[in-house]
């Protein structure tokens, strides 16, 4: 018996990685589509190859055939599926905040816009505090994509008939302090995230302008949403189809059962019709000849 078998029975590719033959879970193909949804989201993939990796993915049945669909993405080393399984409660689409701390210096500490605008979104590092300052201009400061060097951020906001907009995902913690002064400091965003995330203070005030404070879903989460409802459209219209084929043949069924017994009876009919049966007319005796005469 060899040292795989004896092991558990996992297999070696020909280029020497370990492709089990092991039944895949939906939750292991839920993690490698969160994958193609990242690399959708910056550009990786387009919408053609996202959409033809991604039916791949759900219609694997085994690790083997799960393995190659993110062979060459950066984000591959993560996607692979591991034998020791995470709990049930675990949601394959939630952010890992542990991935989201990093070491090193933010990448911007501060925005300032003056009859302008400035925006800071995507993969940007945010450090322990954030300054933005907007006069007759705007700037936007999103955090859904941002990573940490510190768990607790301050993001100070300024503006002078100008607006600012603080976009954070549902997932975080967030607390809004800040002041308006003929203007509007919006709080609604102030709540309680996922256990885990870094606690972000938004602070400052607003005079004759606006600070907005928003909680909106990330992009790759939009995608996994609207592959989630494509994929229940086309159930239902599997469904509709489904139930139509059957009708179809349950009138077809009813129309075989309609023609045999209409069949049966002309039967019957055609029986009755033939010399010695008890339908037909009795015979009547014609004169000979000689008899008329």
């Amino acid at each position: 018996m060899s040292d795989a078998a004896s092991s558990g029975g996992t297999s070696d590719g020909p280029d020497g990685s370990a492709l089990p033959d092991l039944r895949a879970s939906d939750a292991d193909r839920e993690r490698v589509a969160e994958v193609l949804r990242d690399a959708m989201a910056e550009g990786r993939l387009d919408m053609s190859e996202f959409e033809e990796r991604l039916d791949a993915t759900y219609k694997a049945r085994t690790y083997g055939e799960l393995e190659p669909i993110t062979r060459d993405l950066p984000a591959h080393g993560a996607a692979k599926v591991s034998m020791v399984k995470r709990p049930v409660s675990d949601d394959p689409a939630a952010i890992d905040w542990a991935a989201r701390m990093v070491d090193g210096e933010p990448s911007s500490s501060g925005g300032f816009a003056f009859w302008s605008g400035f925006s800071r979104k995507g993969g940007w590092v945010v450090g322990r505090q954030f300054t933005a300052f907007a006069m007759w201009g705007g700037g936007e400061i999103d955090l859904r994509e941002a990573y940490f060097t510190e768990r607790d951020v301050e993001i100070r906001c300024f503006t002078v008939m100008g607006g600012l907009q603080v976009i954070v995902p549902p997932e975080m913690n967030v607390v809004v302090r800040g002041l308006g002064i003929m203007g509007g400091f919006d709080d609604k965003a102030t709540g309680v995230g996922t256990p885990g995330s870094p606690r972000v203070v938004v602070t400052g005030f607003a005079l004759m302008g606006g600070v907005g404070v928003d909680r909106k879903l990330r992009r790759a989460e939009k995608l996994r949403l609207k592959e989630e409802r494509r994929r229940e459209k086309l159930e239902r219209r599997e469904a509709r189809r489904a139930a139509h084929w059957e009708r179809a043949e349950q009138h077809r069924l009813k129309h075989e059962e309609l023609h045999e017994l209409h069949m049966r009876k002309r039967e019957k009919r055609r029986e009755g019709r033939r010399p010695g049966g008890s339908a037909g007319p009795p015979d009547v005796p014609q004169d000979s000849p000689g008899e008329s005469q």
